[in-house]
């Protein structure tokens, strides 16, 4: 059976127009003006709607312990979220248990992934150095399909890796062409300048903005890509959150660094002013970085613009908030990092960045779906054209939704983006060909999303890091 859709306007990241799509199985197999339906054909109708390649989100953690506690998001729930939301692939980040082999974890990971209803990558954290580490390196890339990696330079003692570490594990990699995600936080200062807070009384949430200022993100953003240019290796600077940060990528690129940038829909919707929320509210916005001086957003949007930015991620770690964000009550620092975003990210940036002229439809394509899918080596992925995943998301511009935890799919108490009305109504996903939600219902089957293989970078995928 084929499934044509019918009377949309088709959105790329190189332009718009109006055609009907025919798919087969799970791949697109004609764009035309007109494909003349048949007997037995499925027709979705997409008058006055746009039709989107469907959202990839490369910054996920679900089923992830992380501090005292884990994830509120499985691979079930969270997907099932990121559906509905018009994500059709994620790439997840791996937690791997200290002196464990890569390639166990990957295993493990692969497993956990079963349940998913989306397709799903992995990218593989790194959080101590080891020969083992660099012998095991080729293996994920060729057998797992692995082209990316993620370094902590903060988290001391859990995550965090050292200079002469992450220089020679960056070498490796860059190697292999497998990209390097760098959290980029001074992890030993801040450690510092909490132990200071929490010993002069400043326990609340606030705190924890005020302990990781700005220019302890751009020091270590500087860092990161110095050791990756000493390296010769592709960096991916995740979680871009303010002015200072971004011109450190900024100078590196015009160095002909193969630097990459993301930021997040926290860092462009949100404020530091939420962490100072009254009866410990404030707690449900702890992230790291944490959010920033509302100027910054701004110098994050001019970043997406003028291609400084590559992608957006959601750094979807969520917590709910009785339970597991009141541990931090009495400490700041027990708070659980992490806000939800996965549900909304496709929302949020359409309606701030599109709805309200900040971005265009054809940059909107390129940092949710197109740009993602080919840093991060996803060849079937990120594209409305013939031979690719028949992953597609149709949106009503002319309808809105008001987000609000009472309708949402993720498993949490309550939504970061509470209240706010975003125009856009994402009214069917397709992922490989099956239609998976309709009028916001998720109609799909667990367990349907398949594990994606990945293509490692080549040279012409550097090409991506330069300004536009």
């Amino acid at each position: 059976m084929r499934t044509i859709i019918q009377n949309g306007t088709i959105v790329t990241s190189g332009g718009v127009f109006k055609a009907d799509v025919e798919i087969q199985g799970e791949s697109i197999t004609s764009i035309s003006q007109t494909v003349k339906p048949e007997n037995g054909d499925r027709i979705i109708d997409a008058s006055n709607q746009y039709i989107f390649p469907g959202g990839i989100d490369v910054h996920t953690h679900l089923a992830w312990p992380f501090q005292s506690t884990g994830t509120a998001d499985d691979f079930v729930s969270g997907t099932k979220a990121a559906a509905v939301g018009g994500i059709t692939s994620i790439i997840n980040f791996t937690n791997p248990k200290r002196g464990a082999s890569l390639i166990d974890t990957q295993k493990e990971w692969i497993e956990k992934g079963n349940q998913a209803v989306i397709d799903y990558g992995l990218h593989a954290i790194i959080n101590e150095y080891s020969d083992r580490v660099l012998e095991e390196l080729p293996v994920l890339a060729e057998e797992y399909g692995v082209s990316s990696i993620k370094l902590f330079m903060a988290y001391k003692g859990e995550m965090m890796v050292n200079d002469l570490e992450m220089y020679k594990i960056m070498k490796k990699a860059g190697e292999l062409g497998i990209i390097t995600n760098v959290h980029a936080e001074n992890g030993d200062v801040i450690d510092e300048l909490v132990r200071q807070a929490i010993a002069e009384g400043k326990t609340a949430p606030i705190y924890h903005g005020y302990t990781r200022p700005t220019v302890l993100e751009a020091e270590a953003t500087g860092r990161a890509l110095a050791i990756a240019e000493a390296a010769d290796a592709p960096v991916y600077i995740v979680h871009v959150s303010c002015a200072d940060a971004l011109k450190k990528v900024d100078e590196a690129k015009k160095r002909g660094v193969k630097a990459f940038a993301e930021t997040c829909p926290q860092y462009l919707v949100l404020d530091i002013s939420y962490l100072d929320l009254p009866n410990f509210e404030g707690a449900k916005y702890v992230c790291s970085p944490p959010l920033r001086e509302k100027w910054n957003q701004d110098v994050l949007w001019n970043g997406i613009s003028n291609g400084i930015i590559s992608v957006i991620g959601s750094d979807h770690c969520p917590f709910r908030f009785e339970g597991q964000k009141t541990l931090g009550k009495d400490d700041f620092s027990k708070i659980p990092n992490g806000v939800p975003g996965l549900e909304d990210i496709f929302s949020l940036l359409y309606h701030f960045g599109v709805n309200e002229g900040r971005i265009s439809l054809q940059k909107f394509v390129e940092i949710i779906s197109t740009g993602p899918a080919e840093l991060f080596g996803m060849s079937k992925k990120g594209s409305i054209s013939v031979g690719k995943d028949a992953d597609i998301v149709i949106l009503d511009p002319n309808r809105s939704r008001v987000i609000t935890a009472e309708t949402q799919y993720q498993n949490l108490d309550y939504n970061a983006y509470e209240g706010m009305k975003v125009q856009g109504l994402i009214t069917n996903v397709l992922s490989r060909g099956e239609l998976i939600v309709k009028d916001a219902i998720f109609i799909g089957e667990q367990g349907r999303g398949k594990y994606i293989y990945r293509d490692r970078l080549h040279n012409k995928q550097f090409e991506l890091s330069k300004n536009t």
